[in-house]
C-alpha cells in the first residue's frame, strides 16, 4: 500500500490550534482523483490538499485542493498552509518568491520578514452591487434592517462570495444566520473594530451550502481587501480578526502594494506523520 508524508498546518494564527487547519499530503503524484476525494472526505476539514510536481515551468509545485465534497480551483488558507508544508519538507523555490500552480492558474506566495507567508490576491470574477432580490434574501437570513448595512457588494474571486459591511465589530459578532435562507450562497460579514485595537476589522464567513461558519478564510479576506480598499472603506494596510465566535484567534494581514494586494498570516505545523492509502 502506498504511504505518503503528511502534515496538518494551522494557518492565520501563531498560537497552536487557534487558526484554520489544512491537511497536506506531500508527493501525492501517485494518487488518483478518487483517492484524493475520499481522503478529503475522511479528514472532514474544510480543505485537504495534495502537493504534486508542477506541469508549468514557472511553478515550484502544483497543488490540488479538496473540500469534503468537491475540488476547488483556489483557496487562501490551503495555499499558505501547503506552501508552509512544502518549505518545511525541504522545498526550494526557483526565485525569491514561491510560485504555486493550481487549477486557477499561478499564484505567487511571498515570505515576510516576520516569518509569515502571504499570497497575491487573485482578481475578482464578479463585483459590483448586489441585486435587490439577493440583498433582501441575505438581509432576511440575518434578520437585518436596511439601516443595519453600511455597504454591500459581490466580492467573488471564485467561490461565489458576497459581502455585507456592518457598522461595528459587535454587530458582526452578534450575527446569527438562518442557513436554510442562504443555501447555495457564501456570505462574508465585515465590521470595524474600535480604534486602538490589535485588529481593524472583524470578519466572519458563512457557507450556506454546508450550513457552517469557516474559522479563518483567505479567499474571503482577499476579496474583501480589494473591495474595501478600492472603495475607500479601509486603509491600504490593516489586520482582520476572524474566528472569534468559534474560539479561534485568526489574524489576517492585508497590504496593498504597487504589485497587488497581499494576504498573509502566520503558519504552524501541528501534526506530522505518514498516511497509508
Amino acid at each position: 500500500m502506498p504511504v505518503f508524508d503528511f502534515q496538518q498546518v494551522d494557518v492565520f494564527c501563531s498560537a497552536a490550534f487557534k487558526g484554520n487547519p489544512v491537511a497536506v499530503v506531500l508527493g501525492a503524484d501517485g494518487l488518483s482523483d478518487t483517492e484524493m476525494a475520499a481522503f478529503a472526505n475522511w479528514t472532514n476539514l474544510s480543505e485537504t490538499t495534495f502537493l504534486l510536481r508542477p506541469t508549468r515551468p514557472e511553478a515550484d509545485y502544483r497543488l490540488r485542493i479538496f473540500t469534503p465534497q468537491q475540488e476547488l480551483p483556489f483557496a487562501g488558507h490551503p495555499t499558505l498552509g501547503s506552501c508552509h508544508a512544502w518549505l518545511k519538507a525541504g522545498g526550494v523555490p526557483r526565485g525569491a518568491d514561491i510560485v504555486q500552480e493550481c487549477q486557477a492558474g499561478l499564484v505567487t506566495v511571498r515570505r515576510g520578514a516576520d516569518g509569515g507567508l502571504a499570497f497575491a490576491a487573485p482578481p475578482l470574477v464578479r463585483s459590483g452591487p448586489l441585486e435587490p432580490g439577493v440583498l433582501s434574501r441575505v438581509r432576511g437570513a440575518f434578520g437585518l434592517a436596511a439601516e443595519d448595512i453600511v455597504a454591500s457588494a459581490w466580492v467573488d474571486n471564485g467561490p461565489g462570495w458576497l459581502a455585507l459591511m456592518l457598522p461595528s465589530r459587535s454587530a458582526v459578532l452578534a450575527a446569527r444566520p438562518a442557513y436554510a435562507a442562504i443555501d447555495g450562497m457564501v456570505v462574508g460579514l465585515v465590521g470595524p473594530w474600535e480604534p486602538g485595537g490589535e485588529a481593524q476589522f472583524e470578519v466572519r464567513a458563512f457557507i450556506g451550502r454546508g450550513a457552517y461558519e469557516d474559522p479563518v478564510t483567505g479567499s474571503l479576506n482577499a476579496s474583501l481587501a480589494q473591495w474595501l480598499t478600492g472603495e475607500g472603506l479601509a486603509p491600504d494596510r490593516y489586520v482582520a480578526a476572524q474566528g472569534t465566535t468559534l474560539g479561534r484567534a485568526g489574524r489576517v494581514t492585508v497590504a496593498r502594494e504597487p504589485d497587488g494586494i497581499w494576504i498573509g498570516g502566520a503558519t504552524r505545523t501541528c501534526i506530522t506523520g505518514r498516511v497509508t492509502f
